[in-house]
């Protein structure tokens, strides 16, 4: 007999009965603790969310706009949209024909850079989103396959540029002889920010990666987006100096044109100032073999 009046045989009863309860309780507390886990986790995403989409909305309520792949988002606009009708002109609708005809007709895809670029020159520079839907139907394929294009190279400019747009080079070399000195002479000349248009809608400055002429730095490329595709132009300039790009500012704001390349009268293209000191003739074959025995 048990000294609270329970018989031995009733005992286990019990303790299977509050055993079940126990298991009962804990199953319960694990269900509610997982609703509460569920929905703090729903409200920290909804949260999170919505703090992200602020951040965003902030980004595009700035007055300057980052250039191609630093704006990483579409919101619409009135003069960027997909409901706005945009398509090839007719001069460039044959340029698009000669574009995919270079690449086998189960490939035409592939033409997916040049159309954009030809889309960017009759655009003025940039691409609206409805440009970037009209190559995705001349290439047949979903418009995404094009935006991924788009946002990935630094040449696609997806916000409006300046009919001349301006673009400094960046890279170590040109940044060591001075790169950074002539983006800051060009900002203050125009009036602008980096990535602003001037008000006149002529000048936008930008920055790029090497150009690959790195024994002429710094140097800087014109984008010349006034003439629309036909008369469209990009060309680098050389060996500048911060009054040299002032200089081309003004011939190119009353509209004259300057041959490309290097601004150094002292050199020709590439070859040292002053000329070449070395290799003035031609080479002495080695001494060592004879070279129409080979």
């Amino acid at each position: 007999m048990i000294s609270n009046g329970l018989n031995s045989a009733t005992y286990p009863e019990i303790v299977s009965a509050s055993a079940s309860q126990i298991s009962l309780s804990t199953e319960l507390r694990s269900l509610l603790l997982a609703e509460l886990n569920s929905s703090w986790s729903s409200t920290m995403l909804a949260r999170l969310a919505a703090q992200r989409l602020a951040e965003i909305r902030q980004v595009f309520r700035q007055p300057i706009r980052s250039f191609s792949t630093a704006l990483n988002y579409h919101i619409d606009s009135p003069d960027n949209n997909p409901d706005l009708l945009w398509e090839f002109s007719d001069a460039n609708k044959e340029k698009v024909k000669e574009i995919i005809s270079q690449y086998p007709s189960n490939y035409k895809q592939s033409a997916v850079i040049p159309l954009l670029d030809l889309a960017q020159q009759q655009h003025g520079g940039w691409l609206p989103v409805s440009a970037m839907n009209a190559v995705a139907k001349v290439i047949e394929v979903a418009p995404i396959r094009v935006y991924e294009v788009a946002t990935f190279y630094s040449m696609f400019n997806r916000t409006k540029v300046g009919k001349y747009h301006l673009l400094v080079c960046g890279t170590t070399p040109c940044m060591i002889r001075g790169s950074r000195e002539i983006k800051d002479t060009l900002l203050k000349h125009l009036g602008v920010k980096r990535n602003e248009v001037t008000k006149d809608g002529l000048f936008s400055v930008g920055e790029m990666e090497c150009m690959g002429c790195c024994v002429n730095a710094p140097m800087i490329t014109v984008a010349d987006y006034s003439n629309g595709s036909e008369g469209y132009t990009y060309n680098y300039y050389e060996d500048v100096t911060p009054q040299r790009v002032v200089e081309i500012v003004e011939i190119l704001k009353r509209g004259e044109k300057l041959p490309p390349g290097t601004q150094n009268p002292r050199r020709i293209r590439s070859g040292p100032e002053g000329g070449n000191t070395t290799l003035l003739g031609e080479p002495k074959p080695p001494p060592c073999r004879d070279l129409d025995a080979c």
